[in-house]
């Protein structure tokens, strides 16, 4: 009888070992499928089956016996993971904001109550992405395929698509999805990522024609945006 080594591992020679990439994979695409469907047919008619959704991933963690260092939730990794992707973020947001204050689309304003909160509500909102896309989707991702940048692609795909038909987020979901995964996969944390997200997204948002980005959104909500 085969036993479970570490997280998510077993010993060689175990059957369950040997299936593991595609029960991984099976997972990666009932849990995306549920997603794009919520998005595009069920967030309207069931507003509450997203928490149906991420039920079925705390079930996978607990399945997978994934440890909160390894689904990048602990503070290990947050340094070296801080050196990789912020100087990769400085060099995205650094033109974002020279285009915006030229353009005038950026001003400085007096930080409120209300501002503060949308901006710790965002952030938290893009902390939940990045869970999802690498403590989940790119862990398993890591089981089902053995080229690290083919899972990391695979994330950024998945990411982008989700933001189907925003032509500015699925540009920037896509690109930003597959560098945040390469340096997940190298220095599991996924706070600096959030971060990283949290502020880009804003700054794309204020500089982006709002004829095209929607106020963000995605799904069939892309279209009826400024409809009544």
């Amino acid at each position: 009888m085969s036993a479970i080594t570490s997280a998510g591992k077993f010993e060689a020679g175990s059957d369950s070992h040997s299936w593991l990439p595609i029960y991984s994979a099976l997972e990666v695409i009932l849990v995306y499928a549920g997603i794009v469907t919520y998005i595009w047919r069920w967030r309207s008619t069931y507003p509450y089956f997203w928490m149906a959704l991420v039920g079925v991933v705390l079930v996978s963690h607990f399945l997978h016996r994934d440890t909160f260092r390894r689904l990048g939730l602990s503070f290990t990794g947050m340094r070296a993971n801080a050196q990789v992707v912020l100087p990769i973020a400085l060099a995205f947001y650094v033109p974002l904001l020279i285009f915006g204050f030229t353009r005038q689309a950026l001003t400085f304003v007096p930080v409120n109550r209300h501002a503060a909160a949308s901006l710790l509500g965002y952030g938290m909102w893009c902390a939940f992405q990045q869970y999802l896309a690498q403590s989940y989707f790119h862990n398993r991702l890591m089981e089902a395929v053995r080229s690290r940048h083919l899972s990391s692609l695979l994330v950024g795909i998945i990411f982008g698509s989700a933001h189907i038909p925003n032509p500015i987020l699925m540009v920037a979901t896509t690109v930003a999805g597959f560098v945040f995964a390469e340096v997940f996969a190298r220095h599991r944390n996924i706070w600096p990522i959030a971060l990283a997200q949290a502020v880009g997204g804003l700054l794309l948002a204020a500089v982006s024609p709002s004829s095209l980005i929607h106020n963000m959104r995605v799904g069939p909500g892309y279209f009826f945006y400024g409809l009544r």
